[in-house]
């Protein structure tokens, strides 16, 4: 019963957040409600088409340098030259471990909003950890790196895998 009446209310929402919240409210209030109620509208927005650039990646070591080549590209198309280094470098690393550690299917993603966002999706749930590579270590600094060069990073886990991500201020 409570689902149908939200549902009828969602259909008759308003323009704006508060509207929306509003014909929520008022169709779900009793005159002396017997519990709290708490309620959450969001607005949301698309990204433009031309500011996500996404990429498969074989499971293949050699496909790094392609994927720094296709980064380099991309951020000429945006205009984002200066953030080359430090953005091929990220996405060499995060390739680089989910095809060691991961699992295809394989995918890069980059975000250009007010931030740059870059994505690493691979089809295991393994959880990423930060560790401290010892200096005869020959490997175990790509998340240092990450955490390093990124203003903020972290994992984000969906029913297909996980998502491994990394944010950089724009210049």
């Amino acid at each position: 019963m409570g689902l149908e009446l939200l549902a009828a209310a969602l259909e008759r929402a308003g323009e704006t957040p508060e509207e929306t919240c509003q014909v929520v409210l008022d169709s779900k209030l009793t005159a002396r409600p017997s519990d709290d109620i708490a309620l959450i509208v969001a607005r949301t927005g698309a990204l433009d088409p031309g500011r996500v650039a996404e990429w498969q990646v074989p499971s293949d070591p050699a496909a790094v340098g392609r994927v720094r080549a296709d980064v380099t590209r991309q951020l000429a198309r945006w205009g984002l030259e200066d953030l080359e280094f430090t953005t091929e470098l990220i996405l060499s690393e995060l390739v680089t471990n989910a095809i060691r550690y991961g699992g295809e299917p394989i995918r890069v993603r980059m975000l250009y909003d007010r931030t740059l966002i870059c994505e690493v999706f691979d089809s295991s749930s393994t959880s990423p950890h930060l560790r401290y590579a010892a200096m005869t270590d020959e490997g175990g600094r790509g998340l240092f790196l990450v955490a390093q060069l990124a203003e903020r990073w972290g994992t984000r886990y969906t029913p297909g895998g996980k998502v491994i991500w990394a944010e950089q201020p724009l210049p």
